[in-house]
């Protein structure tokens, strides 16, 4: 279809045929420009699934196929996904069913070695967004869309922390877990005119 419109864009001249050049140029240039991201995304997934073995290595653990296909999936992900959206995703990627069974055991191990997380607010998994750093990491936070669902991982001083458990403490309980889930509104969701500012 696109060689045909050429065509007829040769056989053409004037403002009809300078604005079909311009749109012809306008998808290439954005055909080139999402390849390119998809290209930079992929690698991105490919080094931190690398890194991830290299991590499960060094723990004596191993990074099985169906666990770096599950781990995939959540780094390919702007949000959290639940099991059962890991199954219909691996299904939908591989062809082939993986149990929900399996994929809940996959996501323990993958928790146990610290290459995602799992938001309690909303019973979903992320992946680390710092798989492939080598360096200590401050307490995480997990700001989440109440709309599109979308996840942010940021980091928190220690020193919040350290007063917010002196003030448990004081209260006369006692911390279990750091990690805060916020639930928020997106940029690109907050912008949109649906949803109602408070």
């Amino acid at each position: 279809m696109l060689h045909e419109l050429r065509n007829q864009v040769k056989r053409t001249s004037g403002p009809l045929c300078n604005e079909v050049i311009r749109l012809h140029y306008i998808i290439n240039i954005d055909t080139v420009y999402h390849i390119k991201n998809a290209r930079i995304l992929m690698n991105n997934i490919l080094e931190n699934i690398k890194q991830a073995e290299h991590n499960c290595k060094e723990h004596g653990a191993r990074l099985t196929s169906k666990r770096k296909q599950v781990l995939s999936g959540l780094l390919n992900s702007n949000k959290a996904l639940s099991a059962y959206e890991l199954v219909d995703q691996c299904k939908d990627e591989s062809g082939k069913a993986m149990p929900a069974m399996s994929v809940y055991r996959i996501l323990d191990f993958l928790e146990e070695e610290h290459l995602v997380h799992k938001l309690d607010l909303n019973n979903k998994y992320v992946a680390c967004s710092h798989i492939s750093c080598s360096h200590g990491h401050e307490v995480t936070q997990f700001l989440i869309c109440g709309e599109c669902q979308q996840v942010e991982e940021i980091h928190i001083d220690k020193s919040m922390i350290e007063q917010l458990q002196s003030n448990i403490e004081s209260a006369g309980f006692h911390l279990i877990s750091p990690q805060l889930e916020m639930k928020c509104i997106c940029e690109t969701c907050f912008q949109t005119p649906a949803i109602t500012k408070n």
